[in-house]
């Protein structure tokens, strides 16, 4: 028995009277079914944000185009459908987030298709192929950044991905490299962002004397782990524990902030907002 989509709407533009009026109202003109709504308006900046959930047939250049119609300049409209998305992994080494990710992409449990893995490394190619999943190794050894980059770019550019996630790959992308998937990259950093930007985190943290430590899921820009954050989550920890141990205990604590941050990106409950997001969980 085949459900009929669901569509989801998302604008962001300039706050003004009416706007939660206005829209509804075009989709109401055009019989169609709301299920859910959400808004916010920052105030900050009067900044209008507005997610919907409906069915019905929808002719999307009409519905856009009759929004255009009575939405303020500047207004951003993003219509899709409820569906899974396709993405491309990147990883090196570690196991945790990959394998948790292939896990919930086999039983249906995000609205991911797992495209490939591309790797700098062959240690996860058994653990992929299980999956049924293409295995792509591009090695960066013997390489410049620039080099390897554009294999990575050549590996991944068959499958056209919608979203490229950074399963623990431990490489810095430039932005020659990040500017082929602005806003569509997507990052996990073992560490509670913006505290200990950059290389082992957990080193960091152990030497600080913190008395937690987490994990941050990012859009990534052209800065090093300072892209827009998506969800982040944090954990106790105590002066008895080497930095190995925090590393350990975190790692659980990474691959649930990044199946978090990808169910929110996957459904289209993000907007991102200059270096910042409004999420409708």
């Amino acid at each position: 028995m085949s459900f009929p989509p669901t569509y989801i709407l998302r604008i962001d533009c300039p706050d003004a009277k009416g706007l939660v009026h206005k829209i509804t109202g075009v989709l109401y003109h055009h019989d169609l079914n709301i299920l859910r709504n959400d808004e916010f308006v920052d105030g900050d900046s009067g900044y209008f944000f507005m997610r919907t959930e409906f069915t019905g047939d929808v002719v999307e250049e009409k519905i856009t185009s009759a929004l255009r119609g009575i939405l303020p300049d500047g207004v951003r409209i993003a219509l899709t459908t409820s569906r899974r998305k396709n993405v491309v992994l990147l990883a090196t080494k570690e196991h945790h987030c990959l394998s948790d990710l292939l896990v919930r992409n086999a039983f249906n449990d995000l609205n991911i298709h797992i495209l490939a893995v591309v790797a700098n490394h062959d240690v996860l190619r058994p653990l992929t192929e299980q999956f049924g999943v293409p295995f792509h190794l591009v090695s960066h050894e013997g390489k410049s950044r620039e080099a390897h980059e554009v294999e990575l770019l050549q590996a991944i550019a068959p499958y056209q991905p919608e979203y490229v996630v950074l399963a623990k790959f431990m490489r810095v992308l430039t932005p020659a490299f990040t500017s082929h998937f602005p806003a569509r990259i997507v990052n996990i950093h073992h560490s509670f962002l913006p505290a200990f930007i950059g290389a082992n985190p957990y080193k960091q943290a152990f030497e600080r004397g913190v008395k937690i430590i987490g994990a941050t899921a990012h859009f990534v820009n052209e800065n090093l782990d300072e892209g827009p954050i998506i969800t982040q989550d944090v954990i106790p920890v105590t002066h008895s524990q080497s930095w190995q141990h925090l590393a350990a205990a975190g790692r659980d604590v990474e691959k649930i902030v990044l199946a978090k941050a990808l169910k929110l990106v996957l459904e289209d409950r993000v907007f991102i907002y200059g270096n910042k997001t409004v999420i409708f969980e």
